[in-house]
């Protein structure tokens, strides 16, 4: 706990700190002389989020900055995780079949996660280059490193190639958990392989692929080094709000962009509530602490019954 709070505790609160000053700029009226330092703007940051600021053209048209990079950041999070999903499933069953070779297959699923995010950004980046592999097969001219839609399906290509496998990896983890002799009754019944997916192994699996589609979620939600080392800052087409967040910072406008990184904070804190209230995502995993919770509430109830019954007697 001591660990978490010096390198997660303190520095959320010197960025809540910082989003309620802005830095002076400009030369003093009085003095004549630059202004320096900083004052205290209170909520001003906040604000300035949802006024007209600069407009910009991206994906989804011309609009402020700021819901330009929360667009896209939602709608690369939606899709890169309807597809990883889809995918690290089919792996995943892939991977707990018996076969020759298992082996090799399940290491050659899980090397793209085991590469280092800003390295498959560069990978990718030549991979995409205008004389690259990918126009090659193609055999067209795709301007996909350029600030347009095939740059937004390029970090999204990237992005589920990359951590796809992680997705699998957790799903192979609950698929390892069912007893071989369910299936064998399922198929002592008659029931087909779809009804054997979606009848057995989905459902027993949904604690671990809840969790794995939860961390994802939360994880492609502060995309940052892979748009900004494969596609590069000032694209609106692909400009994430931690990419927005960076380059406000880097501009030296650390007030506004301490407000932009705390939005995306309760952004991601709203995502992970919604997850754990309404899918059940057991992130924690300690069922000895669920049963010594009940164990409690069936104490109190019994405390209850027998405290009215004295009182009725």
């Amino acid at each position: 706990m001591v660990v978490i709070l010096a390198v997660v505790g303190v520095p959320i609160l010197l960025s809540i700190r910082e989003s309620f000053f802005k830095r002076n700029d400009g030369v003093d009226p009085n003095t004549g002389l630059v202004q320096q330092g900083e004052q205290f703007v209170g909520l001003g940051n906040y604000a300035s989020i949802f006024a007209d600021n600069a407009t910009v053209t991206g994906m989804w048209g011309p609009m402020d900055r700021f819901w330009n990079a929360f667009w896209n950041t939602s709608a690369i999070t939606l899709i890169c995780i309807i597809l990883e999903t889809v995918l690290g499933v089919a792996m995943a069953i892939i991977m707990s079949k018996a076969f020759r070779g298992r082996g090799i297959v399940r290491a050659g699923i899980l090397v793209p996660w085991a590469i280092p995010t800003i390295v498959s950004a560069l990978m990718w980046k030549l991979i995409f280059d205008e004389a690259g592999i990918a126009n090659k097969i193609l055999g067209q001219q795709v301007l996909w490193l350029a600030d347009n839609t095939s740059s937004f399906w390029a970090i999204i290509i990237a992005d589920v190639w990359k951590t796809a496998p992680f997705i699998g990896l957790l799903t192979l983890a609950g698929l390892q958990t069912i007893p071989a002799e369910v299936y064998e009754a399922a198929k002592v019944d008659g029931a087909s392989a779809w009804q054997q997916f979606t009848r057995i192994t989905l459902p027993m699996i949904k604690p671990s692929l809840v969790v794995a589609v939860l961390f994802r979620t939360l994880d492609t939600m502060r995309m940052f080094d892979l748009p900004y080392g494969m596609i590069g800052p000032g694209k609106y087409f692909v400009e994430t709000l931690s990419v927005f967040a960076y380059d406000e910072a880097n501009q030296t406008r650390y007030g506004p962009a301490s407000a932009y990184s705390i939005i995306l904070f309760l952004y991601i804190m709203l995502i992970a509530f919604l997850f754990v209230k309404f899918l059940g995502a057991d992130v924690v995993g300690d069922e000895e602490v669920k049963a010594v919770r009940e164990a409690k509430k069936r104490r109190r109830k019994q405390q209850k019954t027998i405290t009215s019954g004295e009182s009725a007697a």
